[in-house]
This record gives structure tokens, sequence and C-alpha cells, in this order.
């Protein structure tokens, strides 16, 4: 981990939760009438994002169905970082036509992630053909083959070339990716939720690990969620901090102090509570209790550690909480 944050790898910002369609995976409980941040809000999230940054991942919600405040963070970010900075857009592809194709390449995205091919989408993956189509017209590169089977140019594997625009595609399922095992949203709601407690989303990308730096084998990402920063995409039970208020680097510089994220950052969350006393094994009873890691996660959040204070809770407080949290799976299990 290092002192300064000031230069940071990856973030990932859901800037809306507004959304053409109303997918029963969704983690954030996207939708036609989902949450949204005002302009001001967004250009202040902007303003305290890290000095320097390799790339930021745009995503929603559908970013495209709040396309004019999506144009203004554009334009807002590549004031900031430069016309070549990475910006990827996260996008199910529906409201993308070429015209608009056309003004995102133009305000500066470098790639396009089609996240919708999967049966969760009204549409199912059927866009997929039309939009490759519509990438290869302008130029752009396909690079799922370079991302799984590989491709070869005399017998020597090619490398992604980072000056390529380039587009790829994928979606969700029951094991792997958003509401698939993630227990939030419509997809804890609609019982769409991994639950298999020793899968450890958390030690692979998007999860918790090297969000603070350190580690080599997987990229150094933050998540933030309209405006709440987390470790991981799914977000701890509170947030680590406000992207509205607080500067990224000065928040991660505050919870790099504390034993529980440090070991979040190494994704072992069944080990999060060992400074505080609370053993591993006790973790992973708890884990198969509830089913799913993240459950966990916000049990030992809820119960056992105080996020904004950076501190395990009291006695009192712990007995408090068990009791609250006692009461709350009675009602809901009745």
């Amino acid at each position: 981990m290092r002192n300064d944050y000031n230069n940071y790898g990856t973030i990932y910002w859901v800037f809306t939760q507004l959304c053409n369609d109303e997918c029963d995976h969704c983690y954030n409980d996207s939708g036609p009438k989902g949450k949204r941040m005002s302009d001001e809000e967004c250009l202040q999230i902007i303003s305290n994002l890290p000095e320097k940054l390799g790339r930021i991942i745009l995503s929603g919600g559908e970013p495209l169905a709040d396309k004019k405040q999506l144009y203004l963070i554009l334009e807002t970010l590549t004031k900031k970082y430069g016309k070549e900075f990475n910006i990827s857009l996260q996008t199910n592809g529906d409201l993308l036509k070429p015209k608009i194709l056309d003004e995102l390449l133009e305000k500066g995205v470098k790639s396009f992630n089609i996240a919708s091919l999967d049966r969760f989408h009204k549409h199912a993956g059927a866009k997929l053909e039309p939009l490759k189509n519509l990438f290869d017209s302008r130029g752009l590169v396909d690079v799922m083959p370079y991302i799984t089977v590989g491709v070869y140019e005399e017998g020597k594997k090619q490398k992604i070339d980072s000056n390529w625009i380039t587009y790829s595609y994928f979606g969700a399922n029951e094991e792997m990716w958003l509401g698939g095992n993630w227990a939030r949203g419509r997809a804890f709601e609609k019982d769409l939720w991994m639950q298999d407690p020793l899968h450890n989303f958390c030690k692979i990308q998007s999860g918790a690990k090297n969000f603070l730096g350190g580690h080599t084998d997987v990229i150094e990402e933050l998540s933030i969620q309209l405006w709440a920063i987390n470790p991981c995409c799914p977000g701890t039970k509170k947030a680590m901090g406000d992207a509205r208020k607080e500067k990224i680097k000065d928040v991660l510089l505050r919870v790099k102090e504390s034993p529980i994220f440090q070991t979040l950052n190494n994704g072992e969350p069944y080990k999060m509570g060992e400074s505080i006393g609370i053993t591993e094994a006790y973790a992973l009873e708890r884990g198969k209790a509830t089913q799913n890691i993240c459950l966990w996660c916000d049990e030992f959040f809820d119960i056992h550690y105080n996020i904004e204070e950076l501190r395990a809770k009291s006695d009192n407080e712990v007995e408090g909480n068990l009791d609250s949290f006692i009461k709350l799976k009675v009602i809901q299990k009745n």
C-alpha cells in the first residue's frame, strides 16, 4: 500500500441508476425510476477524483438513459485529464445508435463494454451482431478474442494495443458477475444471488482486493456507487466516504490505517475481524449461516465495526446490534 493516492489505477463509477430496462438480476435496483444525481453533484465528484487516473469506467443503470448528464461528465473528464484519457463506457447497448456512437467517440470514449449478453436483459444478447457491425464500421477493435482464446500472428500471441479504441461484451449468470453472486437489490429479492459462502468474490476483479494497492494479480480498482465510495462493486454496508464532499485520496489514506480494510485489500473478508477478536472460524460459520460472503460482510459492519469512526463497536453496541439483527431476521423469515 502507498502513502499517496493522487495517482490511482481504475475507478468504476455508477453515476446513475436510471435505466431503460428493469432486470431481475440488477444489484443496484436500476430502472426507469432509478436514482440519479444532479449535474452539480457529478461535477463535484469529478473535482474530487485523483489528480492522475489510469482509467475510469462509467456505468449505471444505463449511462445513455441519462445522455445529457453523461455528455457533461465526458466533457469534464476530458478537460481534467486530457483527450488521451482512458474512458470506458459500460452499457447494455439498447440505446446505442450510429449518431450517438460518433458523439461518444468525439467526446473521448476509448472503449465500450456491452454488458447485456444474458437471459436477464430484455434482448438477451440479440443485439450483439448489429452492435458489432456498428463498431466495426467505425474501426473499433473487438478485444474479446484477445481476452479469451488469444490472437496469434506468426505463432506469437498478440497483446491489446493501448492506443486502440475497443469494444467487448459479456453477461451475467448465477455463478459470475452482477446479481449472480451479489446479495443485493433485485437480485436478492428475486433469489438470484449466489448461495455459496466459499465463493470469494472479494479476491477477484471488482472485488475489494487491491483497492488500496500492493498486489499485482488484480487491477487497482475503486467503486463509486452514485456518490458512495466503496472498496468493491457490491459495496460495504456503509460507504467509506462521500465522493461529493471528500477527496478520493483522503478517503483511501484514512481507511488504509484500518486493519479491517487492509485485510479486505488482501481479499480475505473472513479474516477481516481478527484484529478486533472476531476469528476466521467464527466468520466462516456466519458465512455458512448467511450463505454468501457479502452477507457476512454486511453482518460484520452491522454488528461489529463502525465504518465512519474506523473502530470496533463497544460490547454494549454489539449487544444492541445483535438484538436488533436477530429481530430483523425473525421479521424477514416470517
